[in-house]
């Protein structure tokens, strides 16, 4: 249904240059930008962002930008702090050119994780929407936020757009027995999302409870430096709610950053029944030794969109596979653009 969509609107979309619409980016994601701009119909914008000598983050935008509909592409990835310092400047840019409208489109959200108080902690992702709002942006457009109510943070429009609408059929067409399968919220905080994808495929779902080795390590470090709660000293074991015996099973989850507590839910699921376990996620960080772990592991295959660059980690491990989500960047674009509503993207999803 996406692609007739875009297939109806090429003919519009290819005058969007002439007519107002500036696709930019920064360098975080140059191979995302590029499909994006390639479905639109458009050029990328003429801008060049790099570090100079003395690293600091210098923006040169080689067009107008006056009274033209910018559309800034830049995601999250490791290198994070120099990913949000050339989103701003871009949007700085763009603003004191006198920009009509500035859209930013961050498919990963960074510091999102870092959205409660833990002891003299700071919410940090306040301060990234403060950023953004402050600097000039007039609306943002991202993808399976960490927690839905981020959004409240900003103070300018938030699209979040969901990932299962190009999962599930990637799901459906590459798992040949989905319909034995059983989802499983990695955690209680994933249930919904697990729900979700139930509720989509027609299947059961399970979920897993208690503490990871990885994170009760970190607990005891914490403790051992006199930081820890009361409660965290008394952590419970791993225990899973739901049967797998016999099916397959389908860990479902937003962020894939390392890869220990995949393995040991995976593990889990093993000693539980399950003949073969796929991880599902729509931000795939992979982090470190990530790859190399998960190739190792029981994990049979582990699905993550291409929100964030990951073909290094790709070259260390076959067990990764991507769903491109260019597509439906590219139609929330151009309703923006065009002023048209959201709400099909998000009724259609609930019908896949």
């Amino acid at each position: 249904v996406l692609s007739s969509l875009l297939i109806s609107s090429l003919l519009v979309s290819a005058m969007d240059r002439s007519s107002g619409m500036i696709l930019l980016s920064g360098n975080s994601h140059p191979e995302l930008s590029r499909l994006v701009a390639e479905r639109l119909g458009i050029p990328l914008g003429d801008a060049v962002v790099y570090n100079n000598t003395c690293s600091e983050t210098t923006v040169n935008i080689k067009e107008s930008v006056r009274s033209k509909h910018v559309f800034i592409l830049q995601t999250g990835t490791k290198n994070v702090n120099n990913d949000i310092m050339e989103l701003l400047i871009l949007i700085y840019a763009c603003r004191t050119s006198t920009a009509k409208s500035i859209t930013v489109v961050i498919p990963y959200l960074p510091y999102s994780k870092q959205c409660r108080v833990v002891r003299r902690s700071s919410i940090a992702i306040k301060l990234i929407a403060d950023l953004i709002d402050k600097t000039g942006a007039c609306r943002l457009v991202s993808m399976d936020l960490y927690k839905k109510e981020l959004q409240g943070f900003f103070s300018i429009p938030v699209d979040n757009l969901r990932a299962s609408h190009l999962i599930i059929p990637f799901i459906k067409q590459n798992i040949s027995d989905f319909k034995n399968a059983v989802i499983v919220a990695k955690n209680p905080e994933v249930l919904p999302k697990a729900t979700s994808y139930c509720d989509k495929l027609k299947c059961g779902v399970a979920v897993i409870h208690g503490t990871y080795s990885c994170e009760r390590q970190a607990q005891q470090a914490s403790s051992e430096s006199g930081n820890a709660d009361s409660e965290s000293a008394m952590s419970p074991p791993l225990s899973l709610v739901g049967d797998v015996s016999g099916k397959i099973a389908i860990v479902v989850d937003n962020i894939i950053d390392e890869a220990h507590s995949f393995v040991e839910a995976a593990e889990l699921l093993k000693s539980r029944g399950a003949y073969k376990v796929y991880v599902v996620g729509t931000h795939g960080l992979l982090s470190g030794d990530a790859p190399s772990i998960i190739e190792e592991s029981a994990i049979t295959q582990v699905i993550v969109t291409n929100t964030v660059p990951h073909d290094l980690q790709k070259m260390r491990s076959h067990k990764i596979r991507t769903v491109d989500i260019s597509s439906l960047l590219c139609e929330a674009i151009r309703r923006i653009y065009h002023n048209e509503s959201m709400g099909i993207l998000f009724k259609e999803m609930q019908e896949l």
